[in-house]
């Protein structure tokens, strides 16, 4: 997928995305437009997205422009809505038609049906067979527009620039960065327990674009995303040998990245990319070793009778955290990236596994095990405000999204033994089922697209 990017009056290119900010857009009166994203019962902004009106009755291969502005608004729509920030209104409800983005809105029509923002559109092909699509982002009750940009790629992309769209009216009304144009690996599995077949797939974080990326002939577990977005490190068995492999999303390549007999889960990638931290057990002892990926390198950072296990890096690289059986039971520690300064940082009651480190380096995510259940939560990295955010019988694996905001994890039903994929944001209200075509386990979250 080819997005290009031009800011104000000067281009300004990253990789192959782009946009267009309209000049002009902001006024004093706008200040008040503003969704809190650290409310825990949170009244979602009502919000209007109409369809994106063609510019011209072209057809593509995607379908024609009026089906691709229809398809636009309700990915949009679904996106801000999932967030659980955003109250999408009934189309039904609408006074006014779909206008074009340069347009000014009738504002009264919007505010009759209480709707405080309002997103209006378009669609078009250019010359060179290239999908543009434009918006603005109108306050209604101020009458006045917050932002409006111009996204270009294949036609066929129209989904990719949609969740570009939804990140911009995230960002500009939430103050925080959005995440919908990132996907998410896991392992989609199948078959009966005794025989279970497990594959790595890959979706958009809607679960769009689903697509299997090996085809179950070895078992694979644990998928771990890159920083740089182009590679995926996963752990399978091969011969009923386990080995680690790095996956190119670009060329679909695999490498083995070494072959690790006594290995229980699959590296984490540093913030640089250039090392990744797991555990090896020897004589039935788990410690965290680092490897550099340059020069396949490995350095043992701790040493210790407990079992020391689930490593993951600050954003910052400076420090590990990780869980140990070291003080008697489970529970989650931190260190420095070299090894040393090793402090216990979780005493609530239970046990805690598969700590993550979040993008933002305010919290980490973990697995609470007690009570006979497994649940979400999450903690400062000195083990204060410690806070659960699920309640049911089997929930693990917790990965952040790319803004730090939502977690998403796989349960386990009681009733069915049927796992899914789940998230939650930091509230601990807005809890939704991620769709998915098999059943699914062990989801990462990769950072945002950026090409």
């Amino acid at each position: 997928m080819r997005l290009m990017m031009k800011h104000g009056l000067v281009a300004m290119f990253r990789g192959l995305l782009g946009l267009v900010v309209f000049l002009g857009l902001i006024g004093p009166a706008l200040a008040n437009l503003k969704v809190d994203v650290n409310r825990g019962t949170v009244d979602p902004l009502p919000i209007a997205v109409p369809d994106f009106i063609p510019r011209r009755a072209l057809a593509t291969p995607a379908g024609s422009m009026q089906e691709i502005g229809a398809n636009v608004a309700a990915v949009i729509a679904a996106d801000l809505r999932r967030s659980g920030l955003f109250r999408p209104l009934d189309p039904a409800a609408f006074i006014s038609e779909p206008q074009s983005a340069d347009v000014r809105p009738r504002f009264a029509n919007w505010r009759a049906i209480a709707s405080q923002a309002l997103v209006t559109g378009q669609v078009d092909q250019r010359s060179d067979g290239l999908l543009v699509a434009e918006f603005r982002l109108w306050d209604v009750l101020a009458e006045a527009q917050l932002t409006g940009l111009r996204y270009t790629a294949q036609p066929g992309d129209w989904r990719r620039i949609a969740h570009k769209i939804a990140d911009a009216i995230y960002e500009r009304l939430t103050g925080e960065a959005g995440y919908f144009d990132s996907r998410v690996v896991y392992i989609a599995e199948s078959g009966n327990k005794l025989n279970r077949r497990k594959r790595l797939a890959i979706m958009d974080q809607d679960g769009h674009n689903h697509m299997f990326l090996t085809n179950g002939d070895d078992l694979v577990l644990t998928p771990r995303f890159s920083p740089n977005r182009q590679e995926i490190t996963y752990l399978a068995y091969y011969n009923n040998q386990p080995r680690v492999y790095l996956y190119n999303l670009d060329t679909g390549k695999h490498e083995v990245l070494g072959d690790f007999p006594n290995m229980t889960f699959a590296p984490r990638f540093s913030p640089d990319g250039n090392r990744v931290i797991l555990s090896l057990a020897e004589n039935g002892n788990s410690d965290i070793y680092e490897m550099d990926l340059r020069t396949r390198g490995v350095r043992r950072l701790t040493t210790h009778p407990g079992i020391d296990t689930s490593p993951s890096y600050s954003p910052d690289g400076s420090h590990i955290v990780f869980n140990s059986s070291r003080g008697g039971s489970q529970q989650i520690y931190v260190m420095r990236s070299d090894g040393s300064q090793v402090e216990r940082i979780s005493f609530g009651n239970g046990r805690y596994a598969t700590p993550v480190w979040s993008p933002r380096g305010d919290l980490i995510a973990f697995t609470k095990i007690g009570d006979s259940k497994f649940r979400i939560g999450v903690m400062r990295p000195d083990g204060s405000g410690e806070r659960v955010l699920t309640n049911s019988y089997q929930d693990e694996g917790p990965t952040w999204s790319p803004n730090g905001r939502v977690l998403m994890f796989f349960r386990l039903s009681q009733e069915s033994g049927e796992t899914t994929l789940w998230s939650v944001d930091l509230t601990g209200y807005n809890e939704r089922q991620v769709p998915t075509p098999l059943e699914a386990s062990d989801p990462a979250w990769s950072p945002i697209l950026d090409k």
